[in-house]
């Protein structure tokens, strides 16, 4: 379990306070450990609808079983893939072009490339797959029926304002959830082309070749990723602050990038707050 210190260091009544550590946490989603084998963990940063206060998604779980067989599970990941270039191809036509940008009604900033985006991947779906139910960061809940055993998750650009900064750390996520579990997850950061995927099971993978968290036995040797210290607030600022005055080193940016670093093994621990 966490050690007694770093619960100390992380106490925070927050509940948007996110927590990703290399080393075991308790708790639910919101504090997960990433554990060695068999698969490191792909996770969908945090986002906010008008519905949905948040979301984690997660894939390649060892401790959760995929009631699906082999065989579905392979082409939800060929259909995954699919869903993946064709958000790169629209993606890459914005990408360091000028284009509208829109605020929403919490003032983050929406563009023509995430709507575009992500109806490619939301054709996809109801082409293979129009039972299932689909939840996506610009157009919420679709669904034929009241409800859905299969569950898509979609961000087409997770990181927007680097995006239209022209920073290429964002990134398209994307699960698929079976009855609430997650069993599929995909990272994929289109201009450097480079896609993590996680399916329950199995190790994750980076552009097919297996990957694993390293090990950090010390929070004085771990590098901490966070996107913005400005995100922090109150309580969760103060948090956070206790773990990085203990960190070796800590960095920012990256969004949704950091922690395909973590899933990669190059830093050890990405704490979040006010995603949305």
């Amino acid at each position: 379990m966490l050690s007694p210190h770093l619960h100390r260091l992380l106490a925070c009544p927050n509940p948007r306070f996110s927590c990703f550590l290399r080393r075991p946490l308790t708790g639910y989603l919101r504090a997960l450990s990433l554990r060695q084998s068999p698969a490191a963990v792909i996770g969908l940063r945090s986002f906010r609808s008008s519905r949905i206060d948040s979301l984690i998604v997660l894939a390649a779980m060892d401790a959760v079983v995929a009631p699906v067989t082999e065989a579905e599970m392979e082409r939800f990941v060929l259909v995954a893939n699919e869903m993946a270039d064709a958000a790169g191809e629209v993606i890459r036509k914005y990408f360091r072009q000028s284009f509208e940008i829109l605020d929403k009604d919490d003032f983050s900033p929406v563009t023509i490339a995430d709507r575009d985006a992500e109806e490619s991947m939301v054709s996809i779906i109801m082409e293979n797959f129009p039972t299932h139910a689909i939840f996506g960061e610009e157009n919420g809940w679709r669904c034929k029926e009241k409800s859905a055993d299969f569950v898509w998750v979609l961000d087409p650009i997770d990181g927007t304002k680097s995006f239209i900064t022209g920073k290429p750390l964002f990134g398209t996520l994307i699960a698929l959830l079976h009855k609430g579990k997650p069993i599929v997850g995909i990272i994929d950061q289109p201009v450097l082309k480079e896609r993590w995927i996680g399916m329950n099971g199995r190790k994750t993978t980076l552009n097919g070749q297996e990957i694993s968290t390293r090990t950090c036995g010390k929070l004085s040797q771990a590098y901490l990723y966070t996107t913005s210290p400005h995100l922090f607030l109150g309580e969760a600022e103060a948090a956070f602050g206790r773990v990085r005055n203990k960190v070796k080193v800590p960095l920012y940016g990256c969004d949704c990038y950091a922690y395909a670093l973590l899933a990669s093994g190059f830093v050890d621990l990405v704490i979040e707050s006010g995603l949305k």
